[in-house]
């Protein structure tokens, strides 16, 4: 059994932990000591009591108002309201944002988060305004706002067959607070196709169409569905579209087209006169744009209600 001399210095043998590799036990010799000993001389943790400087309550000297300062492009879930099945769970894309006063240097971005994450983890829309007055009553600021846009889904069944398929369309809502005031903008956007009149006066073989983006945004007294807002886009065009469509469907698809010719001024102006004739649509904006099957560029039509 070795001994070491009287003279010599004696150093401790350490006992080998079980599942130990040798480079570890050379890198704890190496470290003099044990994995306790080491921690212990590691720089202490941060004292969370410590009060750290606040640079957005700094003031500013500029004299300049922000309008809106916020978050953007956060992506949360939210129930909407489904006519159909009630309740539609979806993802949306946030934006919060309020008014700064010209005194004070920033705001507190995650400030946002904590109200969001408040009221739950799914916003359900019901709840937009006490989101608008709790971002209000955080910050003390006048005016809030608040952008939410999510894709919504609709099953439609095939004009012949009837085949069930799931047609996707996008929603948004943008809403503002200011003092206890609410504005509220209903955006829906949606495809169809267009048939161009002209070409089928002219062309001995057919006509040509194209696929057209209509977006309708609207202010109402009262809720209006979403669903509502689709059916009327929908049947201002030559066609709507499918996810799904045997051979059955695609003929009565292109033939009533055909029998429905329309320019993209048309499919604007029928979308206008279905929103007159809403009792609930205080104002409305409707915007369509057809990409050319045969030109190199857009065709734009825009109306507004004054």
């Amino acid at each position: 059994m070795f001994k070491p001399s009287e003279n010599s210095p004696t150093r401790s043998r350490r006992r080998p932990v079980k599942g130990e590799t040798v480079a570890t036990r050379r890198a704890l010799a190496r470290g003099n000591g044990t994995p306790e000993r080491r921690l212990k001389s590691r720089s202490p943790a941060p004292d969370p009591a410590v009060k750290l400087h606040d640079k957005q309550s700094e003031r500013d000297h500029r004299q300049l108002r922000i309008n809106k300062v916020g978050v953007r492009n956060l992506r949360f879930p939210i129930q909407v309201r489904d006519k159909a099945r009630a309740v539609q769970n979806t993802v949306a894309t946030i934006g919060m944002f309020v008014d700064l006063p010209k005194e004070f240097k920033g705001t507190h971005m995650s400030r946002f988060i904590e109200v969001l994450n408040a009221h739950g983890n799914v916003i359900h829309v019901e709840n937009i305004t006490d989101i608008l007055h709790a971002m209000q009553e955080k910050f003390q600021a006048a005016t809030s706002h608040l952008e939410i846009e999510f894709p919504y889904f609709m099953v439609k069944r095939a004009p012949v067959t009837g085949k069930e398929s799931v047609m996707d369309y996008v929603a948004r809502f943008d809403a503002a607070a200011c003092h206890k005031e609410i504005l509220f903008l209903l955006t829906v956007k949606a495809n169809v196709t267009t048939l161009c009149p002209c070409s089928k006066a002219i062309a001995a073989y057919g006509a040509h169409n194209q696929r057209g983006e209509v977006t309708v945004q609207i202010r109402s007294r009262k809720a209006v569905w979403i669903e509502d807002l689709i059916a009327i886009i929908e049947s201002s065009a030559s066609s709507e579209l499918y996810a799904l469509l045997k051979r059955q469907d695609e003929k009565a698809v292109t033939e009533r087209a055909y029998d429905n010719p329309v320019f993209v001024e048309d499919l604007v102006r029928n979308v206008a006169v279905k929103l007159n004739a809403h009792p609930d649509v205080t104002w409305y904006k409707v915007e369509a744009e057809n990409q050319e099957s045969i030109h190199n560029h857009n065709a734009y039509a825009c109306i507004e209600k004054p």
